[in-house]
């Protein structure tokens, strides 16, 4: 028993000269020409990668569409770092995917114009950021050290702190050779200092870490991203290995003998 596909396929196989005779009126019916494509000629439309219309030229400035245009400007009166999400509502766009995109554009142009800014994904989203060869001018330039109220005292502090972390207020005072209480204690009025634990030993002292502010305000993702972080920062001590206890034959732990005196 044939199907009516089986049917229609022998009345016109492909090639034929019935099959192109129907191909002809099916085109000239409506009567304008119209062009077979799709199955026989290829996809109707193919998907571009991103439906951004900014153009990179050779030298690698940017012809900014309205789209990228929106996300930069968001980017620069962000005050502080802001996430993927945030981002598609501020500048309209599609989804976190496009802002990935956007952003890797704007930091191709940075990179080839040796523009001052960079825009670097932190622990909590995306800032724009000058590029760390100016960070000793920008401090001159602004004072920028004592508009963030970071003390020498306070900076030592919070430095052995994210190397060291988890640390306690000891351990802290052992490296610096003085009391640090109260830096600690400020650190943490501050967001950038937390409690993180306690210490399994004597008296359960508390164990400090830094914050995800901390991580924002240095323009870091992860602790691990800290300068010379591999050779200054904690290592983890080896668990240590427990002792191996001989057996008798039986597999009972021998009881040594007492020593003593017959009688």
């Amino acid at each position: 028993m044939t199907t009516p596909f089986t049917t229609q396929t022998n009345r016109f196989p492909f090639g034929s000269a019935s099959w192109d005779q129907l191909g002809h009126d099916h085109r000239c019916r409506s009567g304008q020409q119209l062009y077979t494509v799709g199955l026989f000629s290829g996809p109707l439309y193919a998907l571009k990668d991103s439906i951004d219309e900014s153009v990179m030229l050779e030298d690698g400035r940017l012809i900014r569409s309205n789209r990228l245009a929106r996300l930069e400007a968001a980017l620069l009166i962000s005050s502080a770092a802001a996430t993927a999400r945030k981002l598609v509502q501020q500048a309209g766009l599609v989804d976190t995917q496009e802002v990935n995109q956007l952003v890797d554009l704007l930091n191709q142009s940075y990179d080839r114009t040796d523009s001052a800014f960079r825009v670097e994904r932190t622990a909590t989203g995306f800032l724009l950021m000058t590029r760390p060869a100016l960070v000793s001018w920008l401090d001159r330039l602004h004072q920028r050290q004592s508009q963030m109220q970071l003390s020498q005292p306070m900076m030592e502090t919070l430095t052995i702190v994210a190397y060291q972390q988890p640390v306690t207020r000891a351990n802290v005072e052992s490296i610096r050779g003085v009391q640090s209480s109260e830096m600690i204690r400020q650190l943490i009025d501050r967001g950038l200092v937390q409690v993180g634990g306690e210490e399994d030993s004597l008296g359960r002292p508390f164990l400090y870490i830094t914050t995800r502010q901390f991580l924002d305000m240095f323009g870091l993702g992860r602790v691990s991203d800290l300068p010379d972080y591999e050779t200054i920062g904690r290592r983890k001590e080896p668990e240590p290995e427990a002792e191996a206890v001989s057996t008798d034959d039986d597999g009972d732990v021998p009881v040594p003998e007492t020593q003593g005196s017959a009688g």
